[in-house]
């Protein structure tokens, strides 16, 4: 994956959490996105490159019992179990998502902007493939990644920005488009960054 685990890492221990481009007090459009998918709170779901996001957080205290949150800081992973207070309910999972063998299928793939640092073919099929081992046929996947009037790059990284037909494209005829949703993110600097958000299931 584009930017190793010591850029990573140097990124969670030198900056605050709420001084991330990234950074949003409520996960709510995820939150609203995951509760439109039907997924049961009894369901393993995995945040993909989930960092110090609030999501994790957000659906423990909702009542989800398997929450993964895989991310390539080991800095990031443990200040999450860290604020969480090592709640059993948690598993965080350090591992780049290019080289990710999930050991079980999850009902719910959620990844907020990790696809987009993936410029090349290489580390794309690298993705599908652990998307394709770790989430179940008939399971769902909510990504999000900068939309084409988006900005060129995130924390110093090139990225590759998506339209829905860069997703469909994507996902490929193993995926049935649910619903998707463009929108604005305010960075805390101000800056405004354009996203495009969607939903697919797992047809097989």
């Amino acid at each position: 994956m584009p930017g190793s685990s010591t850029h990573w890492n140097d990124v969670y221990t030198t900056r605050a959490e709420d001084a991330v481009s990234w950074f949003e007090e409520s996960p709510a459009r995820s939150l609203a996105m995951i509760a439109q998918t039907g997924v049961a709170k009894g369901d393993p779901v995995i945040d993909i490159g989930g960092g110090l996001s609030r999501l994790a957080d957000a659906l423990l205290t909702e009542g989800y019992a398997d929450v993964s949150v895989l991310d390539i800081s080991r800095a990031a992973i443990d200040r999450l179990i860290a604020r969480n207070d090592a709640d059993a309910r948690l598993t965080g999972i350090v591992s780049d998502i290019t080289t990710f063998a999930p050991a079980r299928r999850y009902a719910l793939w959620h990844d907020r902007a990790v696809l987009h640092f993936l410029t090349g073919e290489t580390d794309r099929a690298a993705y599908h493939a652990a998307l394709m081992a770790g989430l179940a046929p008939g399971g769902s996947v909510i990504a999000a990644a900068f939309a084409p009037d988006g900005p060129e790059k995130c924390s110093g990284l090139p990225v590759r920005r998506y339209g829905l037909d860069d997703f469909d494209a994507f996902f490929g005829p193993q995926f049935s488009r649910v619903s998707d949703e463009r929108f604005t993110h305010v960075t805390p600097s101000g800056a405004e960054q354009r996203f495009q958000a969607v939903h697919y299931r797992r047809d097989s």
